[in-house]
Formats: C-alpha cells, structure tokens, sequence
C-alpha cells in the first residue's frame, strides 16, 4: 500500500519554522507508530515550507489565522481531496493539538462519512453507559473526539499530540487488557470522556443525535441534530458542534500552558546541546 502523504502547512506566515518542523517531526512518528497499532494504515507527515506550493498527492493541514463562524473540521476539495484547516495563534503552540486530532481524523475517515454499528447509549446521571435491551446506533467514526479535550493529550519529544479511540472503542463488551484509546484514558467501549463527545445516526429516524460534555461540572447532554445531510456527516457534526467545545478548550489550554512551554524550552535546548556533538 502506498503511504498517504499528509503536508503541514503555515499559511499564515506568523509560525516559528522550527515549531513547524518540530510539529511535523512529532506528527509523523504518531502515525507511522502510534495510529498503524490499531487503524491500519500507512501515511507520513512532512512540514511543507511553502503554503503556496503544495506538492500532488498530498493531503495539507493548513495553519490559518481563523476560520468561518461555527467551522472546525476538516473538507473535500472539489477533486475529492482530502484537507483539513486549524487555527493558529502566533506565540502559542495550542495548535498542535489541533493539527494531530485533524490529522488523525483525517487519515482515519477521509470522506468524513464512515459509520460503526455498536450498542446504543444513554445518559446515566453524570456519566454514559450501554442503554438496556437490543438498541443500536451507527456511531459516526471521530477517532478523537470521544476524548478530544486537552487532559487527555500525551507528548511525543515535548510536543503535544491528541489521544484517539482503537477500533475495540465499538466492542460489544469490556474485555481486560485491551484498549479503547492509545493512552489509555478511555477504559471501556463507548465511553466519554469530560471534555469529549459522540455522534451517531438513529436508524429509526435518520437523525444524528449526540451526546456532548462541554462543561466538566456539569452532566453530559444529549443533542438531536436534525435530519442527515447529504454532505459530510462529520462537517455537519463538527459545524454544529465547534463554537459549544471551543471555549471549553480553550480554559483547559490556558491552564495547561506554562507546563508545555516549559517541556519544550527542554527539548529546544537538549537539541542544542546534541547540535554541537557534530560540529
């Protein structure tokens, strides 16, 4: 199989190139080591220097300044391209977050469109759990979502990467020792974490529901987001969706700032040193 070539590119001219490169590097390793472990796939993440020139056959994640009210995911071009677009904001690396959940999501379910059947959910005072009886839904494939917010992120050399879902995330049941997300903070199929949500088609009414837990101090809620459209189901999510997780995320970012900048200024300066071993 040939590898998907995924390029990440500034358009906005205000991101340090070492950032770029460093974002890249860590983007790379997570889906030639971290995703193949349980989505089978093949892909490379390169930083492309030049946001006008992007090279045939591969899929950009654009950094841009902002995006249209209401706008977070990822589009088809009109050749059937896959692309995604991410906020940046100069001085911070908030970004990044962003540019591995598109990245993941991307590579995972490109057309935006792929369903799993598995056991129906509900609401359960302050958690989700399994409905009782034969219920079942056709859960919308978003490989990162159902533990989006940034708690839940890991590392990869200082850089700050999204968990995402394993396929057993839509396993009948719990089994021991296996994994429901690559950090393991997931522990049981279907669940959601604060912070995360899940979509899903109702094969009785042809409606994307959704269960969202924006706010972590409050219960999850559950959303009926009308009638499925014809276009991506996940534009449609995620265009409904955006403006109630973003203020969220970015209270849980502020707190979590100073930690990373403090974990990259490290790694920043172990590269230095490493630098002059070859001079």
């Amino acid at each position: 199989m040939l590898p998907i070539k995924v390029g990440l590119v500034d358009t906005t001219g205000k991101i340090d190139p070492k950032a770029m490169a460093a974002t890249a590097a860590a983007l790379n390793i997570q889906v030639t080591r971290d995703l193949p472990q349980y989505w089978p796939m093949t892909a490379t993440v390169s930083y492309l220097t030049d946001h006008r020139s992007i090279p045939p056959g591969y899929w950009p994640v654009q950094l841009v300044a902002h995006l249209p009210p209401g706008e977070g995911g990822f589009h088809m071009t009109a050749h059937n391209q896959p692309y995604a677009k991410v906020i940046a904001t100069p001085g911070s690396d908030e970004w990044t977050v962003d540019a591995s959940h598109e990245t993941i999501e991307m590579l995972v379910d490109p057309n935006g469109n792929r369903l799993q059947n598995s056991t129906a959910i509900h609401i359960v005072g302050n958690d989700v759990q399994d409905a009782a009886g034969p219920g079942q839904f056709e859960y919308l494939v978003e490989a990162c979502d159902p533990c989006e917010a940034d708690d839940f992120t890991y590392q990869i050399n200082g850089i700050s990467v999204s968990d995402f879902i394993t396929p057993h995330f839509y396993d009948l049941h719990a089994t021991p020792g296996t994994r429901y997300s690559f950090t393991g903070a997931i522990t049981r199929p279907r669940q959601i974490l604060k912070g995360g949500y899940i979509s899903w088609t109702d094969p009785k009414t042809l409606h994307i529901q959704q269960i969202l837990w924006v706010d972590p101090n409050s219960p999850p809620q559950l959303n009926d987001l009308g009638q499925a459209p014809g276009k991506s189901l996940r534009l449609h999510v995620e265009n409904l969706t955006h403006e109630k997780t973003r203020k969220q995320n970015a209270e849980t970012r502020a707190k979590l700032a100073p930690a990373r900048a403090e974990r990259r200024q490290l790694y920043d300066e172990m590269g230095r040193i490493r630098a002059e071993h070859y001079v």
